[in-house]
């Protein structure tokens, strides 16, 4: 995975991780970034084809070069086994042209990542997830935390760091 970077963008349910890539995807495909996106298909199950088109090709119609959804040892980029762990699709994404890789949950994994929180509820997360490098609230936070918060109104404030931090690093 040399070259590429790897970010990942993570959160319960609806708190807007899917608005937030395809938001991400434009402001890189603007600067001539390619970018690649890997979706966890987290509701239990192998993903069907007519749910599959829903988040992947969100973020294919906003610029993603390649796309691919995985849940229940069914990976979309067409491939079968037994299971599919992101180590092996990463391995994948490193052959191919794109500059960096949006992974739309996983997240036990640690890679750098974005928390989106949808409520006080959430902010466990901040505790439970390694390797946090910023965090999206769609309300204020109880707790003070050691990287930058934004709220869920400050999508351009939010893409401009993000854009900074990946060109930066």
């Amino acid at each position: 995975m040399a070259g590429k970077k790897i970010i990942q963008i993570v959160g319960f349910q609806n708190s807007g991780k899917t608005t937030l890539i395809t938001n991400l995807i434009k402001a890189c495909r603007e600067k001539g970034v390619s970018v690649g996106t890997i979706k966890h298909h987290g509701h239990g199950g192998k993903p069907e084809r007519q749910v599959l088109n829903k988040d992947s090709e969100k973020h294919r119609l906003a610029g993603a070069s390649v796309t691919a959804v995985e849940g229940a040892g069914t990976l979309h980029i067409e491939a079968m086994k037994d299971g599919w762990e992101l180590e092996d699709i990463l391995q994948i994404y490193g052959q191919l042209p794109i500059d960096i890789i949006l992974v739309e949950g996983y997240k036990k994994m640690d890679f750098p990542k974005v928390v989106l929180l949808r409520n006080p509820q959430d902010e466990f997360l901040l505790q439970e997830l390694s390797n946090i490098i910023a965090v999206i609230s769609h309300e204020h936070l109880n707790c003070s935390t050691p990287f930058p918060v934004f709220g869920n109104d400050e999508t351009e404030r939010f893409v401009l760091w993000f854009m900074n931090k990946i060109n930066g690093d």
